[in-house]
């Protein structure tokens, strides 16, 4: 049953609608036509606040604010710039508390995940101010006496990011941080679920003294409009989006047109592979961390989890007693680890594949149905299916939802194989006590995270991406910044 609410909690569900305004050039203002959208609670169906339904009027008035604010910014010395960075990110730890609430609120997740998404958020933001300091060009050594080679690396221009529901400060400021850092202006779009994180983090920049129209937002319900704008506008010079591969493969097409830089992090279907060696304790530690963070609502969480014939039986057990204790409730809630899915279409889905799986002659271990208890909320109950194979559903398509299928395997070679054998290389994870398997293991998965005896490995000062059709570029990281600067070569002749 969902748990019960923290009642001071649920107070904060009534937003002052004109803190959720677009924000273009600084200045906070509703869609021109005054149209709106509602943003819902998933957990209670429940309206929170409404906030502007933008076209492509407001996104162009954006565009062009981004445009004239970029020739300062670019100017703006890396210090100075790295200083409106680290403002930011001090005021979000000092808000914590609040920008938690207010994720959870739109999002669903349990109000503990929402704190350690805003402290990640924030360790974007720290890590992009260093790498501002750190911009670097270069000198070629040259082949004749009057020449001087030299290498310049500057801001590519006015960026658009585009970011999803799942994490709705952390992909922001991932985009944000090295966007800013580099010296770029930013016109980003969050997801209609949960747009309010966003909103919050453009009064947060504002505040710590970020020029106006360097940071630009604009929430709308139908990214038709915003896309058309961004795409045939030459002067944005960069998209970078997080979602679906199908939609990744859109913004490639339409970004042909203007031949726009892209960074895309799009689907995955990660393995979590269990080997007969592995610390059963932690591998079941692991597997839930990895499997049930945001309700399996990730995209580097594990999709297929393959354990070794021999540790098959005694995972499964423990596993499945594990995940069957998880408490399911409103994210609120102090003792709730498992919130809400995101709306009724990610339920079906969930709902979908474990059917799948069980006609083709998966077992059930736990879970396996939605709670008619939860009233209006997305609720699922956390499901274990064993006995699965690749054929399902569950083990081709990506769940995004609370469902962990255990496939056994025999061998290394066998279950490399089928870890490799999807069109996706984001994230893959493996647990083992031998460290030669574990070498061969990372360098034979076909994916861009590798996580060995470690469920969670995503962190700001490490590059993250995928492989295949999980992506393009990377974001975090030394070459997080790269994306969001050109190379210019100059040759001078001195005499």
């Amino acid at each position: 049953m969902p748990s019960s609410l923290n009642p001071d909690a649920v107070a904060m569900a009534t937003l002052e609608p004109s803190r959720y305004l677009l924000c273009i050039a600084g200045a906070w203002q509703a869609a021109h036509a005054g149209a709106t959208f509602a943003v819902t609670n998933p957990a209670t169906n429940a309206l929170l606040t409404a906030v502007p339904d933008a076209g492509a009027t407001e996104t162009q008035a954006a565009v062009d604010a981004a445009a004239a604010a970029l020739p300062t910014w670019a100017a703006t010395p890396a210090p100075a710039r790295a200083a409106v960075l680290r403002r930011a990110a001090m005021l979000m730890l000092e808000r914590q508390e609040h920008l938690a609430t207010i994720m959870t609120l739109e999002q669903g997740k349990p109000l503990s995940e929402a704190r350690g998404e805003i402290a990640y958020a924030a360790s974007f933001l720290t890590w992009f101010a260093g790498e501002a300091e750190r911009i670097y060009g270069m000198t070629i050594p040259a082949s004749q006496p009057h020449k001087r080679l030299l290498v310049l690396r500057q801001p590519v221009g006015v960026c658009a990011l585009i970011t999803p529901w799942n994490f709705p400060s952390a992909m922001i400021t991932r985009k944000l941080g090295p966007a800013l850092a580099a010296g770029c202006t930013v016109v980003a779009k969050p997801a209609e679920q949960t747009p309010l994180s966003a909103l919050e983090l453009g009064h947060i920049f504002l505040e710590a003294g970020l020029p106006p129209g360097c940071f630009n937002l604009i929430t709308c319900q139908n990214p038709e409009p915003f896309a058309e704008v961004i795409f045939a506008d030459e002067r944005v010079r960069k998209v970078s989006f997080t979602g679906s591969t199908e939609v990744g493969k859109l913004l490639m097409r339409a970004a042909a047109t203007t031949v726009k830089r892209l960074s895309l992090e799009l689907g995955g279907n990660a393995p979590f592979i269990v080997f007969a060696d592995a610390d059963l304790d932690a591998a079941v530690q692991g597997a839930l961390a990895s499997k049930f963070r945001n309700a399996g609502q990730t995209c580097v969480c594990a999709n297929r989890i393959f354990v070794e014939r021999a540790m098959y039986a005694p995972f499964a057990e423990r596993f499945a007693a594990a995940v069957a204790a998880l408490p399911v409730g409103n994210g609120l809630a102090p003792t709730t680890a498992i919130g809400p899915l995101i709306d009724a279409q990610a339920r079906a889905k969930v709902e979908r594949h474990i059917s799948d799986a069980l006609a083709g002659g998966a077992t059930l271990l736990t879970g396996g149905a939605a709670m008619p208890d939860a009233g209006a909320g997305h609720f699922w109950r956390p499901t274990v299916l064993g006995a699965a194979n690749a054929q399902m559903l569950i083990a081709r398509e990506e769940t995004f939802g609370p469902v962990a299928p255990l496939i056994p395997f025999d061998d290394e070679t066998t279950v490399l194989r089928e870890a490799n054998a999807t069109p996706f290389g984001l994230a893959a994870y493996a647990y083992t006590r031998d460290l030669a398997r574990a070498w061969r293991i990372a360098e034979g998965l076909e994916y861009g995270i590798i996580g060995i005896n470690d469920p969670i490995p995503s962190t700001a000062q490490a590059p993250f991406g995928g492989l295949k059709q999980s992506g393009l570029g990377r974001e975090g990281g030394p070459s997080g910044i790269d994306e969001y600067l050109e190379e210019k070569y100059v040759a001078l002749g001195i005499g």
